[in-house]
Protein backbone atom coordinates (compact mmCIF):
# COMPACT_ATOMS: atom_id res chain seq x y z
CA UNK A 1 0.00 0.00 0.00
CA UNK A 2 0.77 3.54 -0.13
CA UNK A 3 2.22 4.45 2.92
CA UNK A 4 3.89 7.98 2.57
CA UNK A 5 3.87 11.23 -0.30
CA UNK A 6 6.77 13.62 0.21
CA UNK A 7 6.47 16.28 -1.95
CA UNK A 8 8.78 19.56 -2.32
CA UNK A 9 7.61 22.17 -4.88
CA UNK A 10 4.95 21.12 -6.62
CA UNK A 11 2.73 24.09 -7.63
CA UNK A 12 2.04 25.50 -4.79
CA UNK A 13 2.69 22.73 -2.32
CA UNK A 14 6.29 24.02 -0.80
CA UNK A 15 6.81 20.82 1.28
CA UNK A 16 4.35 18.29 2.42
CA UNK A 17 4.59 15.00 4.33
CA UNK A 18 1.54 13.61 3.86
CA UNK A 19 0.76 9.50 6.31
CA UNK A 20 -1.46 7.26 4.90
CA UNK A 21 -3.23 4.40 6.53
CA UNK A 22 -4.06 1.17 4.76
CA UNK A 23 -7.73 1.86 5.16
CA UNK A 24 -10.17 5.09 4.14
CA UNK A 25 -7.75 8.04 3.53
CA UNK A 26 -10.10 11.30 3.20
CA UNK A 27 -8.40 14.47 1.62
CA UNK A 28 -10.56 17.97 1.92
CA UNK A 29 -10.16 21.36 1.55
CA UNK A 30 -11.80 24.75 0.02
CA UNK A 31 -12.07 24.70 -3.72
CA UNK A 32 -8.81 25.97 -5.04
CA UNK A 33 -6.31 24.59 -1.92
CA UNK A 34 -4.85 22.49 -4.11
CA UNK A 35 -6.65 18.54 -4.27
CA UNK A 36 -6.11 18.41 -7.67
CA UNK A 37 -2.08 19.20 -7.35
CA UNK A 38 -2.02 16.26 -5.12
CA UNK A 39 -3.69 13.62 -7.63
CA UNK A 40 -1.03 14.97 -10.07
CA UNK A 41 2.28 13.75 -7.40
CA UNK A 42 0.75 10.49 -7.27
CA UNK A 43 0.14 10.14 -10.90
CA UNK A 44 3.71 11.94 -11.74
CA UNK A 45 5.28 8.89 -9.48
CA UNK A 46 3.27 6.65 -11.48
CA UNK A 47 5.04 7.70 -14.60
CA UNK A 48 2.62 9.45 -15.84
CA UNK A 49 2.82 12.48 -18.29
CA UNK A 50 3.92 15.99 -16.68
CA UNK A 51 5.26 19.19 -17.77
CA UNK A 52 7.48 21.80 -16.34
CA UNK A 53 4.45 24.28 -15.40
CA UNK A 54 3.71 22.11 -12.17
CA UNK A 55 6.97 22.96 -10.48
CA UNK A 56 6.83 25.82 -8.31
CA UNK A 57 7.50 29.29 -9.59
CA UNK A 58 11.25 30.22 -8.76
CA UNK A 59 12.28 26.80 -7.69
CA UNK A 60 14.83 24.46 -9.79
CA UNK A 61 12.91 21.54 -9.56
CA UNK A 62 9.86 19.48 -8.02
CA UNK A 63 10.17 16.28 -6.02
CA UNK A 64 7.22 13.59 -5.36
CA UNK A 65 8.69 10.76 -3.41
CA UNK A 66 6.23 7.42 -2.71
CA UNK A 67 6.99 5.09 -0.56
CA UNK A 68 5.68 1.62 -0.65
CA UNK A 69 4.77 -0.79 1.85
CA UNK A 70 3.27 -4.57 2.55
CA UNK A 71 4.17 -5.55 -1.10
CA UNK A 72 2.00 -8.09 -2.74
CA UNK A 73 3.80 -11.33 -3.98
CA UNK A 74 3.23 -10.50 -7.44
CA UNK A 75 4.20 -7.02 -7.17
CA UNK A 76 7.51 -8.85 -5.15
CA UNK A 77 7.78 -11.63 -8.34
CA UNK A 78 7.79 -8.19 -10.88
CA UNK A 79 10.39 -6.19 -9.11
CA UNK A 80 12.75 -9.52 -9.27
CA UNK A 81 12.01 -10.07 -12.65
CA UNK A 82 13.25 -6.38 -13.55
CA UNK A 83 16.00 -6.75 -11.02
CA UNK A 84 15.06 -3.87 -8.57
CA UNK A 85 15.16 -4.70 -4.57
CA UNK A 86 12.48 -4.45 -2.20
CA UNK A 87 14.04 -5.12 1.12
CA UNK A 88 11.35 -5.26 3.82
CA UNK A 89 8.86 -5.64 1.11
CA UNK A 90 9.42 -1.91 0.45
CA UNK A 91 9.91 0.56 -2.52
CA UNK A 92 10.22 4.08 -2.56
CA UNK A 93 9.23 5.84 -6.50
CA UNK A 94 10.74 9.07 -6.74
CA UNK A 95 9.63 11.54 -9.85
CA UNK A 96 12.14 14.70 -10.31
CA UNK A 97 10.77 17.48 -12.93
CA UNK A 98 12.97 19.97 -13.63
CA UNK A 99 11.87 23.72 -14.13
CA UNK A 100 13.67 23.59 -17.76
CA UNK A 101 11.14 20.77 -18.94
CA UNK A 102 13.19 17.77 -17.52
CA UNK A 103 12.77 14.95 -15.51
CA UNK A 104 14.40 11.99 -13.50
CA UNK A 105 12.51 8.78 -12.23
CA UNK A 106 13.61 6.47 -9.31
CA UNK A 107 12.87 3.41 -7.57
CA UNK A 108 15.02 2.34 -4.52
CA UNK A 109 17.39 5.52 -5.76
CA UNK A 110 17.70 3.54 -9.10
CA UNK A 111 16.96 5.64 -12.17
CA UNK A 112 13.94 3.98 -13.96
CA UNK A 113 11.96 5.21 -17.22
CA UNK A 114 8.55 6.47 -16.90
CA UNK A 115 7.61 3.05 -18.49
CA UNK A 116 8.85 1.48 -15.81
CA UNK A 117 6.83 3.80 -13.51
CA UNK A 118 3.77 2.94 -15.42
CA UNK A 119 4.41 -1.08 -15.42
CA UNK A 120 4.84 -0.73 -11.64
CA UNK A 121 2.82 2.00 -10.88
CA UNK A 122 -0.50 -0.29 -12.46
CA UNK A 123 0.30 -2.89 -10.12
CA UNK A 124 0.26 -0.49 -7.48
CA UNK A 125 -2.45 1.91 -7.81
CA UNK A 126 -5.60 2.38 -9.20
CA UNK A 127 -7.04 5.62 -9.98
CA UNK A 128 -10.66 6.76 -10.68
CA UNK A 129 -10.73 10.04 -11.63
CA UNK A 130 -13.79 12.02 -13.35
CA UNK A 131 -12.45 11.44 -17.02
CA UNK A 132 -12.92 7.77 -16.37
CA UNK A 133 -16.75 7.73 -16.14
CA UNK A 134 -16.22 7.90 -19.85
CA UNK A 135 -15.34 4.65 -19.56
CA UNK A 136 -18.94 3.86 -19.30
CA UNK A 137 -20.40 5.88 -21.76
CA UNK A 138 -17.22 3.91 -24.46
CA UNK A 139 -19.54 0.57 -25.07
CA UNK A 140 -15.58 -0.90 -26.32
CA UNK A 141 -14.55 -0.39 -23.06
CA UNK A 142 -17.21 -2.62 -21.36
CA UNK A 143 -16.32 -5.82 -22.29
CA UNK A 144 -12.78 -5.53 -20.11
CA UNK A 145 -14.86 -4.30 -17.44
CA UNK A 146 -17.22 -7.27 -17.63
CA UNK A 147 -13.58 -9.73 -18.03
CA UNK A 148 -12.19 -7.60 -15.06
CA UNK A 149 -15.21 -8.33 -12.54
CA UNK A 150 -14.80 -12.78 -14.07
CA UNK A 151 -11.10 -12.62 -12.36
CA UNK A 152 -10.21 -15.35 -14.34
CA UNK A 153 -8.72 -15.02 -17.65
CA UNK A 154 -7.73 -18.44 -18.66
CA UNK A 155 -10.39 -18.78 -21.63
CA UNK A 156 -9.08 -15.37 -22.78
CA UNK A 157 -5.60 -15.97 -22.87
CA UNK A 158 -5.70 -19.26 -24.08
CA UNK A 159 -8.23 -17.92 -26.96
CA UNK A 160 -5.64 -15.49 -27.72
CA UNK A 161 -2.53 -17.59 -27.80
CA UNK A 162 -4.60 -19.18 -30.82
CA UNK A 163 -6.10 -16.31 -32.36
CA UNK A 164 -2.44 -15.03 -32.63
CA UNK A 165 -1.26 -18.32 -34.05
CA UNK A 166 -3.99 -17.98 -36.85
CA UNK A 167 -3.40 -14.34 -37.48
CA UNK A 168 0.60 -14.89 -38.07
CA UNK A 169 -0.41 -18.21 -40.12
CA UNK A 170 -2.80 -15.72 -42.57
CA UNK A 171 -0.17 -13.16 -43.09
CA UNK A 172 2.39 -15.97 -43.46
CA UNK A 173 -0.26 -17.16 -46.12
CA UNK A 174 -1.17 -13.99 -48.02
CA UNK A 175 2.53 -13.71 -48.00
CA UNK A 176 2.92 -16.36 -49.89
CA UNK A 177 -0.14 -16.26 -52.18
CA UNK A 178 1.07 -12.64 -52.95
CA UNK A 179 4.37 -14.01 -54.13
CA UNK A 180 2.80 -16.87 -56.09
CA UNK A 181 2.54 -14.80 -59.33
CA UNK A 182 6.12 -14.30 -59.28
CA UNK A 183 7.27 -17.92 -58.62
CA UNK A 184 5.47 -18.82 -61.76
CA UNK A 185 6.80 -16.40 -63.65
CA UNK A 186 10.19 -17.73 -62.21
CA UNK A 187 9.67 -21.58 -62.51
CA UNK A 188 9.18 -20.60 -66.12
CA UNK A 189 12.59 -19.17 -66.05
CA UNK A 190 14.32 -21.94 -64.31
CA UNK A 191 13.14 -24.21 -66.03
CA UNK A 192 14.29 -23.18 -69.43
CA UNK A 193 17.67 -22.95 -67.92
CA UNK A 194 17.00 -26.68 -66.45
CA UNK A 195 15.84 -27.68 -70.05
CA UNK A 196 18.57 -25.53 -72.06
CA UNK A 197 21.61 -26.68 -70.44
CA UNK A 198 20.30 -29.58 -68.99
CA UNK A 199 19.95 -31.31 -72.11
CA UNK A 200 23.35 -31.37 -72.85
CA UNK A 201 25.02 -32.61 -70.08
CA UNK A 202 27.88 -30.21 -69.72
CA UNK A 203 30.94 -31.48 -67.58
CA UNK A 204 33.95 -29.47 -66.81
CA UNK A 205 35.56 -31.26 -69.71
CA UNK A 206 33.43 -29.34 -72.07
CA UNK A 207 35.20 -26.34 -71.41
CA UNK A 208 38.70 -26.84 -73.17
CA UNK A 209 39.02 -30.70 -74.04
CA UNK A 210 35.86 -31.02 -75.94
CA UNK A 211 37.03 -27.61 -78.59
CA UNK A 212 40.72 -29.16 -78.44
CA UNK A 213 39.34 -33.08 -79.58
CA UNK A 214 37.16 -30.71 -82.06
CA UNK A 215 40.12 -28.94 -83.71
CA UNK A 216 42.58 -32.11 -83.80
CA UNK A 217 39.89 -33.97 -85.85
CA UNK A 218 39.18 -30.95 -87.86
CA UNK A 219 42.80 -30.56 -88.61
CA UNK A 220 43.38 -34.48 -89.41
CA UNK A 221 40.34 -33.90 -92.37
CA UNK A 222 42.45 -31.33 -93.67
CA UNK A 223 45.94 -33.33 -93.69
CA UNK A 224 44.87 -36.48 -95.21
CA UNK A 225 42.88 -34.27 -98.30
CA UNK A 226 46.07 -32.24 -98.80
CA UNK A 227 48.11 -35.74 -98.94
CA UNK A 228 46.10 -36.97 -101.46
CA UNK A 229 46.17 -34.42 -103.55
CA UNK A 230 50.10 -34.30 -103.14
CA UNK A 231 49.94 -37.60 -104.04
CA UNK A 232 47.74 -37.17 -107.19
CA UNK A 233 49.98 -34.41 -108.05
CA UNK A 234 53.07 -37.05 -108.31
CA UNK A 235 51.47 -39.88 -109.52
CA UNK A 236 48.12 -39.07 -111.47
CA UNK A 237 47.96 -37.85 -115.12
CA UNK A 238 50.22 -35.58 -116.60
CA UNK A 239 51.54 -35.09 -112.79
CA UNK A 240 54.85 -34.62 -112.08
CA UNK A 241 56.31 -38.36 -112.22
CA UNK A 242 54.90 -38.62 -115.76
CA UNK A 243 56.30 -34.97 -116.96
CA UNK A 244 59.95 -36.26 -115.58
CA UNK A 245 59.16 -39.64 -117.71
CA UNK A 246 58.54 -38.02 -120.81
CA UNK A 247 62.04 -35.47 -120.03
CA UNK A 248 63.89 -38.68 -120.01
CA UNK A 249 62.44 -39.95 -123.12
CA UNK A 250 63.34 -36.87 -124.88
CA UNK A 251 67.11 -37.39 -124.03
CA UNK A 252 67.94 -40.87 -123.44
CA UNK A 253 68.39 -41.17 -127.86
CA UNK A 254 71.84 -38.55 -126.93
CA UNK A 255 73.15 -40.19 -123.67
CA UNK A 256 75.96 -42.09 -125.23
CA UNK A 257 77.12 -39.13 -127.30
CA UNK A 258 77.63 -36.79 -124.62
CA UNK A 259 78.12 -37.40 -120.98
CA UNK A 260 77.04 -34.06 -119.28
CA UNK A 261 73.98 -34.98 -120.93
CA UNK A 262 73.98 -38.84 -119.61
CA UNK A 263 74.86 -37.06 -116.28
CA UNK A 264 71.00 -35.30 -116.40
CA UNK A 265 69.47 -37.86 -117.22
CA UNK A 266 70.98 -40.36 -114.63
CA UNK A 267 69.11 -37.73 -111.99
CA UNK A 268 65.94 -37.65 -113.51
CA UNK A 269 65.62 -41.05 -113.52
CA UNK A 270 66.95 -40.53 -109.69
CA UNK A 271 63.95 -38.37 -109.24
CA UNK A 272 61.73 -40.47 -110.79
CA UNK A 273 62.72 -42.83 -108.38
CA UNK A 274 62.30 -40.22 -105.47
CA UNK A 275 58.90 -38.81 -106.21
CA UNK A 276 57.95 -42.62 -106.98
CA UNK A 277 58.98 -43.27 -103.32
CA UNK A 278 57.78 -40.16 -101.81
CA UNK A 279 53.61 -40.84 -103.08
CA UNK A 280 54.29 -44.11 -101.46
CA UNK A 281 55.33 -42.83 -98.20
CA UNK A 282 52.58 -39.87 -98.64
CA UNK A 283 49.96 -42.67 -99.00
CA UNK A 284 51.06 -44.68 -96.01
CA UNK A 285 50.97 -41.61 -93.52
CA UNK A 286 47.50 -40.86 -95.03
CA UNK A 287 46.22 -44.50 -94.04
CA UNK A 288 47.89 -44.05 -90.56
CA UNK A 289 45.67 -41.00 -89.68
CA UNK A 290 42.40 -41.61 -88.07
CA UNK A 291 39.57 -40.22 -89.14
CA UNK A 292 35.82 -40.81 -87.28
CA UNK A 293 33.44 -38.62 -89.46
CA UNK A 294 30.46 -39.28 -86.93
CA UNK A 295 32.38 -38.26 -84.21
CA UNK A 296 33.19 -35.08 -86.19
CA UNK A 297 29.85 -34.18 -86.85
CA UNK A 298 28.61 -35.20 -83.30
CA UNK A 299 32.00 -32.69 -82.03
CA UNK A 300 31.05 -29.63 -84.66
CA UNK A 301 26.88 -30.01 -83.24
CA UNK A 302 27.65 -30.57 -79.96
CA UNK A 303 30.24 -27.05 -79.88
CA UNK A 304 27.39 -25.21 -81.95
CA UNK A 305 25.16 -25.92 -79.28
CA UNK A 306 27.42 -25.35 -76.37
CA UNK A 307 28.38 -21.63 -78.20
CA UNK A 308 24.70 -20.52 -78.38
CA UNK A 309 23.71 -21.75 -74.67
CA UNK A 310 27.12 -19.20 -74.16
CA UNK A 311 25.71 -16.34 -76.32
CA UNK A 312 22.12 -17.06 -75.09
CA UNK A 313 22.95 -16.53 -71.24
CA UNK A 314 26.44 -14.70 -71.48
CA UNK A 315 28.40 -17.43 -69.67
CA UNK A 316 31.39 -19.54 -70.37
CA UNK A 317 31.20 -23.29 -69.76
CA UNK A 318 31.63 -23.41 -65.81
CA UNK A 319 29.26 -20.77 -65.43
CA UNK A 320 26.36 -22.56 -67.49
CA UNK A 321 27.33 -25.21 -65.55
CA UNK A 322 26.63 -23.12 -62.34
CA UNK A 323 23.45 -21.64 -63.86
CA UNK A 324 22.27 -24.89 -64.16
CA UNK A 325 22.97 -26.14 -60.33
CA UNK A 326 21.50 -23.03 -58.95
CA UNK A 327 18.37 -23.18 -61.01
CA UNK A 328 17.62 -26.61 -60.05
CA UNK A 329 18.07 -26.11 -56.47
CA UNK A 330 15.67 -22.87 -56.77
CA UNK A 331 13.37 -24.65 -58.56
CA UNK A 332 13.46 -27.44 -55.56
CA UNK A 333 12.44 -24.27 -53.27
CA UNK A 334 9.56 -22.52 -55.22
CA UNK A 335 8.31 -26.33 -55.34
CA UNK A 336 8.62 -26.25 -51.36
CA UNK A 337 7.11 -22.38 -50.99
CA UNK A 338 4.44 -24.13 -53.33
CA UNK A 339 3.76 -26.64 -50.43
CA UNK A 340 4.19 -24.41 -47.85
CA UNK A 341 0.92 -22.67 -49.20
CA UNK A 342 -0.84 -25.97 -49.07
CA UNK A 343 0.57 -26.30 -45.08
CA UNK A 344 -0.65 -22.97 -44.40
CA UNK A 345 -3.76 -23.13 -45.67
CA UNK A 346 -4.49 -26.44 -43.90
CA UNK A 347 -2.98 -25.16 -40.71
CA UNK A 348 -5.02 -21.85 -41.13
CA UNK A 349 -8.66 -23.89 -41.64
CA UNK A 350 -7.30 -25.88 -38.24
CA UNK A 351 -6.64 -22.66 -36.36
CA UNK A 352 -9.94 -21.03 -37.81
CA UNK A 353 -11.84 -24.08 -36.16
CA UNK A 354 -10.12 -24.08 -32.79
CA UNK A 355 -10.64 -20.60 -32.17
CA UNK A 356 -13.89 -20.82 -33.18
CA UNK A 357 -14.67 -23.38 -30.84
CA UNK A 358 -12.30 -21.68 -28.05
CA UNK A 359 -14.50 -17.88 -29.27
CA UNK A 360 -17.65 -19.99 -28.45
CA UNK A 361 -16.31 -21.56 -25.10
CA UNK A 362 -15.25 -18.22 -24.03
CA UNK A 363 -18.91 -16.68 -25.65
CA UNK A 364 -20.48 -19.00 -22.71
CA UNK A 365 -18.22 -18.39 -20.02
CA UNK A 366 -19.06 -14.51 -20.28
CA UNK A 367 -22.40 -14.43 -20.77
CA UNK A 368 -22.47 -16.61 -16.94
CA UNK A 369 -20.48 -13.85 -15.82
CA UNK A 370 -22.61 -11.18 -17.37
CA UNK A 371 -25.20 -12.72 -15.11
CA UNK A 372 -23.31 -12.81 -12.22
CA UNK A 373 -22.59 -8.98 -12.92
CA UNK A 374 -26.03 -8.09 -13.28
CA UNK A 375 -26.89 -9.07 -10.15
CA UNK A 376 -24.00 -8.40 -8.11
CA UNK A 377 -23.89 -4.55 -9.90
CA UNK A 378 -27.87 -3.98 -9.08
CA UNK A 379 -26.93 -4.92 -5.40
CA UNK A 380 -24.47 -2.42 -5.37
CA UNK A 381 -26.87 0.15 -6.70
CA UNK A 382 -29.32 -0.20 -4.38
CA UNK A 383 -27.14 -0.21 -1.73
CA UNK A 384 -25.91 3.36 -3.08
CA UNK A 385 -29.81 4.51 -3.15
CA UNK A 386 -30.44 3.75 -7.38
CA UNK A 387 -32.76 0.82 -6.38
CA UNK A 388 -34.90 1.91 -9.38
CA UNK A 389 -31.95 1.51 -11.78
CA UNK A 390 -32.04 -1.49 -13.71
CA UNK A 391 -29.13 -2.92 -15.64
CA UNK A 392 -28.39 -5.44 -17.64
CA UNK A 393 -26.02 -6.34 -20.35
CA UNK A 394 -26.42 -6.53 -24.18
CA UNK A 395 -24.21 -9.86 -25.22
CA UNK A 396 -23.76 -10.63 -28.55
CA UNK A 397 -21.81 -12.41 -31.34
CA UNK A 398 -19.97 -10.47 -33.79
CA UNK A 399 -16.31 -10.95 -35.65
CA UNK A 400 -13.70 -12.88 -34.35
CA UNK A 401 -11.24 -10.30 -32.82
CA UNK A 402 -8.26 -10.47 -30.47
CA UNK A 403 -11.52 -10.05 -27.75
CA UNK A 404 -13.23 -13.46 -28.58
CA UNK A 405 -16.45 -13.13 -30.52
CA UNK A 406 -18.32 -11.00 -28.25
CA UNK A 407 -19.83 -7.67 -28.52
CA UNK A 408 -20.95 -6.25 -24.80
CA UNK A 409 -22.75 -3.49 -23.92
CA UNK A 410 -23.84 -2.40 -20.99
CA UNK A 411 -27.90 -0.56 -20.46
CA UNK A 412 -29.59 0.98 -17.99
CA UNK A 413 -32.90 1.99 -17.33
CA UNK A 414 -33.18 4.71 -14.53
CA UNK A 415 -36.67 4.21 -14.08
CA UNK A 416 -39.37 1.66 -13.24
CA UNK A 417 -41.55 0.11 -16.50
CA UNK A 418 -38.75 1.96 -19.06
CA UNK A 419 -36.68 -0.53 -21.28
CA UNK A 420 -33.03 -0.43 -20.47
CA UNK A 421 -30.81 1.15 -23.02
CA UNK A 422 -27.25 2.41 -23.75
CA UNK A 423 -25.64 4.28 -20.40
CA UNK A 424 -24.58 6.70 -22.74
CA UNK A 425 -28.13 7.93 -23.53
CA UNK A 426 -29.33 7.60 -20.08
CA UNK A 427 -26.53 8.11 -16.97
CA UNK A 428 -26.51 11.70 -15.59
CA UNK A 429 -23.12 12.50 -13.87
CA UNK A 430 -24.00 11.67 -10.68
CA UNK A 431 -25.54 8.32 -11.68
CA UNK A 432 -22.35 7.58 -13.45
CA UNK A 433 -20.61 8.13 -10.21
CA UNK A 434 -22.11 5.79 -8.55
CA UNK A 435 -22.25 3.00 -11.23
CA UNK A 436 -18.85 3.46 -11.58
CA UNK A 437 -18.47 3.17 -7.96
CA UNK A 438 -20.52 -0.26 -8.32
CA UNK A 439 -18.33 -1.53 -10.68
CA UNK A 440 -14.62 -0.81 -8.55
CA UNK A 441 -17.11 -2.44 -5.87
CA UNK A 442 -17.87 -5.34 -7.57
CA UNK A 443 -14.16 -5.86 -9.38
CA UNK A 444 -12.00 -4.59 -5.95
CA UNK A 445 -12.58 -8.17 -4.88
CA UNK A 446 -11.06 -9.49 -8.31
CA UNK A 447 -7.50 -7.89 -8.56
CA UNK A 448 -4.49 -7.81 -6.62
CA UNK A 449 -4.20 -3.95 -6.49
CA UNK A 450 -3.80 -2.61 -3.08
CA UNK A 451 -4.80 0.87 -3.48
CA UNK A 452 -7.71 2.62 -5.33
CA UNK A 453 -8.05 6.29 -5.24
CA UNK A 454 -11.50 8.17 -6.06
CA UNK A 455 -11.04 11.61 -7.39
CA UNK A 456 -14.80 13.39 -7.02
CA UNK A 457 -16.41 10.51 -6.76
CA UNK A 458 -18.98 12.27 -5.41
CA UNK A 459 -19.89 14.54 -8.51
CA UNK A 460 -23.69 15.32 -9.18
CA UNK A 461 -24.48 13.38 -5.84
CA UNK A 462 -25.49 14.87 -2.06
CA UNK A 463 -27.89 13.64 0.42
CA UNK A 464 -28.60 10.33 1.17
CA UNK A 465 -26.99 9.19 -2.49
CA UNK A 466 -23.69 10.91 -0.42
CA UNK A 467 -24.02 8.83 2.42
CA UNK A 468 -24.12 5.76 0.59
CA UNK A 469 -21.43 6.26 -1.18
CA UNK A 470 -19.22 7.30 2.01
CA UNK A 471 -20.18 3.90 3.74
CA UNK A 472 -19.29 2.07 0.11
CA UNK A 473 -16.02 3.93 0.70
CA UNK A 474 -15.59 2.51 3.66
CA UNK A 475 -16.67 -0.83 3.11
CA UNK A 476 -13.66 -1.61 0.02
CA UNK A 477 -11.45 0.31 2.35
CA UNK A 478 -11.47 -2.53 4.15
CA UNK A 479 -10.06 -5.19 2.15
CA UNK A 480 -7.89 -2.34 -0.04
CA UNK A 481 -6.53 1.06 0.84
CA UNK A 482 -8.73 3.72 -0.52
CA UNK A 483 -7.79 7.36 -0.64
CA UNK A 484 -10.72 9.71 -1.98
CA UNK A 485 -10.64 13.64 -2.48
CA UNK A 486 -14.03 14.51 -1.62
CA UNK A 487 -16.48 17.93 -0.86
CA UNK A 488 -19.35 16.37 0.40
CA UNK A 489 -19.21 15.77 4.61
CA UNK A 490 -21.56 12.57 4.42
CA UNK A 491 -18.46 11.26 3.01
CA UNK A 492 -15.53 13.01 4.98
CA UNK A 493 -16.97 11.56 7.66
CA UNK A 494 -16.27 8.14 6.84
CA UNK A 495 -12.46 8.47 7.23
CA UNK A 496 -10.01 6.61 8.81
CA UNK A 497 -7.60 9.01 8.25
CA UNK A 498 -8.60 12.54 7.48
CA UNK A 499 -6.36 15.07 6.09
CA UNK A 500 -6.80 18.39 5.37
CA UNK A 501 -5.47 20.62 2.37
CA UNK A 502 -5.42 23.92 3.26
CA UNK A 503 -4.08 26.96 1.42
CA UNK A 504 -2.59 29.99 2.97
CA UNK A 505 -0.56 33.20 2.44
CA UNK A 506 2.83 33.11 3.63
CA UNK A 507 4.31 36.42 2.92
CA UNK A 508 3.94 37.46 -0.79
CA UNK A 509 3.86 33.91 -1.31
CA UNK A 510 0.71 31.24 -1.54
CA UNK A 511 1.79 28.01 0.08
CA UNK A 512 -0.92 24.74 0.72
CA UNK A 513 -0.10 22.50 3.45
CA UNK A 514 -1.10 18.97 4.18
CA UNK A 515 -2.07 18.37 7.42
CA UNK A 516 -3.52 14.96 9.00
CA UNK A 517 -6.50 15.65 11.46
CA UNK A 518 -7.07 14.54 15.37
CA UNK A 519 -11.04 14.17 16.22
CA UNK A 520 -11.22 18.40 17.02
CA UNK A 521 -9.96 18.69 13.72
CA UNK A 522 -11.95 16.70 12.46
CA UNK A 523 -14.72 18.30 14.11
CA UNK A 524 -14.02 22.08 12.77
CA UNK A 525 -13.42 20.63 9.05
CA UNK A 526 -16.88 18.78 9.07
CA UNK A 527 -18.39 21.43 10.47
CA UNK A 528 -16.29 24.20 7.72
CA UNK A 529 -18.11 21.55 5.17
CA UNK A 530 -21.43 21.46 5.93
CA UNK A 531 -21.98 25.14 7.54
CA UNK A 532 -19.08 27.56 6.35
CA UNK A 533 -16.25 29.16 7.10
CA UNK A 534 -18.11 29.96 10.56
CA UNK A 535 -19.84 26.94 12.16
CA UNK A 536 -21.69 27.78 14.99
CA UNK A 537 -22.01 25.45 17.95
CA UNK A 538 -25.00 23.46 17.14
CA UNK A 539 -23.00 22.79 13.51
CA UNK A 540 -20.15 21.60 15.16
CA UNK A 541 -22.50 19.27 17.67
CA UNK A 542 -23.96 17.67 14.46
CA UNK A 543 -20.47 17.09 13.09
CA UNK A 544 -19.28 15.81 16.42
CA UNK A 545 -22.65 13.61 16.18
CA UNK A 546 -22.11 12.26 12.54
CA UNK A 547 -18.71 11.45 13.30
CA UNK A 548 -20.00 9.35 15.93
CA UNK A 549 -22.35 8.24 13.96
CA UNK A 550 -20.22 6.88 11.34
CA UNK A 551 -17.43 5.22 13.49
CA UNK A 552 -20.38 3.03 14.78
CA UNK A 553 -21.28 1.83 10.80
Amino acid sequence: MLKEIYIQNLAVIREAVIPLTDNLNIFTGETGAGKSILINGINAVLGQRCTKDIVRTGCDKAVITALFTDLSPEICEKLDELGISHENEEITVTREISADGGSVSRINHRTASASLLKEIGAMLINIHGQHDNQVLLDSDKHLKILDDFGGDDTLLESYRTTFRELQHTARRLGELKKQEQTRIERSRYLNEIIDDIGELELTEDDNDNLENEYNTAKNSEKAIISIKSAVSLITGDEAANEMIVSAENEISAYTDSNKSLNILYERLSAAEIELADIASELESLADKIELDGQRLEYLATRLSNINKLKRKYAEDVPGLIKLYDDACREIMQLESARNEIEEMTSLRDQLLHTVTEKAKSLYEYREKIAEKFVSQVTEELEFLNMSGVVIAVRHEKGKLTLNGMDTIEFLISANKGEEPRPISKIASGGELSRIMLALKSVIAAKDSIPTMIFDEIDTGVSGKAAQKIGIKLREIGKVRQVICVTHLSQIAVMADNHLLIEKNTIGERTETRVEQLGIDGRIAEIARIMGGDSPSDLMLENARAEIEHAMKI
